[in-house]
């Protein structure tokens, strides 16, 4: 019976690949991918050549019975997400359900993730937050959880696209224009840019750009933790 190994890719930067992942992506016998090509410019960099088969979102369901037969016949298998961790806003977590439903094996490697690496450098003291992934599209749906995530004594993160992050940030600052804000952008990449202010204030730097480009991750600080007050007032 084969394993199926759930691998952590990078979010931008080739060098977070962690040594453990290129010994599995080295080693298995094929690899599911989300975006066959995605991953093949992965394994270009490192120089690995192995079967690569397509499990999107779209495919998730169907491509997992197949990849069941894959390791009923011995088979060891990898999957990675186009980038960061499998399941965390990516497909994945349908394969690995049904695989382990299956009595097989599900192996982690962890490793990259846009929003851990957000919350690291936001300077977010409290115990808990809220991953909340992306918004709903629709403007009522979305309006009505930021009122929920903004009621919580909690930070919350939020993924959004450049052609949304804007509106986003606005809806934000309609409901709490004080609330301090700590957007990634780019994270790990050569534009990296991790900007933080009020709500209020990140709404007049975006509205100031000529364009926005690139991925964001989004954290919105409780009203009684926000910032490190006391470290920052320690430093003065």
């Amino acid at each position: 019976m084969g394993t199926l190994y759930m691998v952590a890719t990078p979010i931008g930067n080739l060098q977070d690949i962690t040594l453990r992942a290129l010994d599995i992506l080295k080693s298995v016998d094929i690899i599911a991918c989300e975006d066959t090509r995605h991953t093949q410019k992965l394994l270009n960099n490192f120089e690995i050549k192995k079967r690569l088969i397509a499990t999107h979102s779209y495919n998730e369901a169907a491509s997992a019975k197949g990849i069941v037969d894959l390791l009923d016949s011995g088979n060891n298998i990898a999957f990675c997400s186009d980038a960061g961790t499998p399941g965390v806003s990516d497909p994945g977590a349908r394969l690995a359900n049904i695989v382990r439903k299956a009595g097989f094996d599900v192996v982690p490697l962890p490793g990259a993730n846009a929003a851990t690496t957000l919350i690291s450098a936001a300077g977010y003291v409290g115990k808990t937050f809220t991953f909340e992934g992306f918004l709903s599209p629709k403007s009522g749906r979305r309006k009505k959880r930021l009122e929920v995530l903004l009621e919580r004594d909690e930070a919350f993160i939020i993924y959004e696209s450049p052609f949304r992050v804007l509106k986003t940030l606005k809806e934000i600052a309609g409901l709490a224009g004080d609330r301090i804000v700590v957007v990634g952008r780019e994270l790990t990449k050569q534009y990296e840019e991790i900007i933080r202010g009020t709500a209020d204030e990140l709404v007049e730097n975006f509205e100031s750009r000529q364009s926005i480009k690139g991925e964001f991750a989004i954290c919105v600080c409780p009203i009684a933790a926000g910032i490190d007050k006391d470290s920052e007032e320690d430093g003065k």
